[in-house]
């Protein structure tokens, strides 16, 4: 399973969720070191991204500009 990881890297200070691909950093790590979560972890995403969007905040590609 390939990461969901779009090397956007900025997250937002009160989730924690990466703007890119709304995983957190403990996410990454476990993404890396557990195969065995990594379907659980892709499962929370939509969800937080969708979460994050409702907020205001550019998510996916659009988060890679930077927010004046």
């Amino acid at each position: 399973m390939s990461s969901p990881c779009i090397d956007v890297c900025r997250h937002d200070e009160e989730t924690g969720f990466c703007l890119g691909c709304g995983m957190t950093r403990k996410d990454r790590k476990h993404w890396k070191r557990e195969k065995e979560r990594r379907p659980e972890i892709r499962a929370a995403l939509p969800g937080r991204l969708s979460l994050l969007a409702a907020a205001g905040n550019p998510v996916g590609e659009a988060a890679r500009k930077k927010r004046k």
